[in-house]
């Protein structure tokens, strides 16, 4: 006797028509791997719509202007949020000078590089369109930013001169720390990039100096330039061995760097000693 819900088992029922037994559709549950592709497909689908959102965009920062611009009022708000908004567009305005430094340099020596593109609270970068031909060119680049940097933070002295507004004051201080710190000899800071025209072997006194600055200040942006220049170091060290040629200076040349390298670091280091008493007695930072 077939049951009242007309089922035979759980395969089959009767159709209600013909009297005849048939399969029954399945019941069961999606499989495991089925269930955890879902939520993927759901996603497929939702970045499939963005991208028509996502391909503009994309677009519009391939253009030369948008993402320096963009970036610059990104890192100006981010600074604003915290120090309010004056300080965060002098800051912004000495990252992008010291950067401009180093595109100077590489369009005297015919690279073309792009404008700087900001991250707040690290910095700036510049993308080049070709790579240092030898040791040397790479030193100059190097030191270009620095070199600005410190001519940007001598303009806000200056000006902390003639009004003595303790914004100018602070700004003057963090621009001759930003470009003090640059300058420690480790790539891929700026100094690390000067010294290879000098000796090779500053690189691995730049890095125990860094870490000894780690012990004595643990700071979380030193702990990332020691991870990032340890694995950049170990790469340079063994392209030096490779391509010895990029990196043999001549005397003249090698001289002039070493000049204006530990010139440049010996006035900020004195610059720095004299401003840090006049920074906490203001108590501008």
């Amino acid at each position: 006797m077939y049951e009242p819900n007309n089922v035979v088992d759980a395969d089959f029922r009767v159709n209600p028509e013909s009297g005849i037994p048939e399969r029954m559709p399945s019941r069961r549950q999606p499989s495991g791997w089925r269930r955890l592709l879902a939520p993927l497909v759901a996603v497929g689908g939702l970045l499939a719509k963005l991208k028509y959102v996502l391909i503009p965009l994309k677009l519009l920062f391939a253009l030369p202007l948008v993402a320096p611009i963009v970036t610059a009022v990104i890192s100006i708000g981010a600074y604003a949020w915290i120090f309010g908004w004056q300080f965060g567009v002098g800051i912004v305005a000495l990252i992008f000078v010291h950067e401009m430094g180093h595109v100077i340099i590489l369009r005297r020596y015919g690279v073309k590089a792009t404008a700087p593109i900001f991250i707040p609270f690290l910095g700036a970068f510049i993308g080049m369109k070709q790579l240092p031909k030898d040791a040397l060119m790479e030193a100059y680049v190097g030191l270009g930013g620095p070199v600005l940097g410190t001519l940007g933070a001598i303009a806000a002295w200056g000006v902390y001169q003639v009004d003595h507004q303790p914004l100018w004051l602070a700004l003057t201080y963090l621009g001759v720390l930003l470009n003090l710190f640059n300058l420690l000899p480790v790539p891929p800071l700026d100094g690390g990039r000067a010294v290879a025209a000098i000796s090779r072997w500053i690189w691995a006194l730049g890095l125990v100096g860094l870490v000894a600055l780690v012990v004595l200040r643990p700071e979380p942006i030193l702990f990332v330039i020691v991870l990032f220049g340890s694995m950049e170091l170990w790469g340079a060290w063994k392209r030096s061995r490779v391509n010895a040629p990029y990196y043999r200076v001549p005397l003249p040349q090698r001289l002039m760097v070493t000049a204006i390298y530990f010139g440049l670091a010996a006035s900020l280091a004195f610059a720095l000693l004299k401003l840090s008493p006049m920074v906490a007695s203001a108590r501008v930072l």
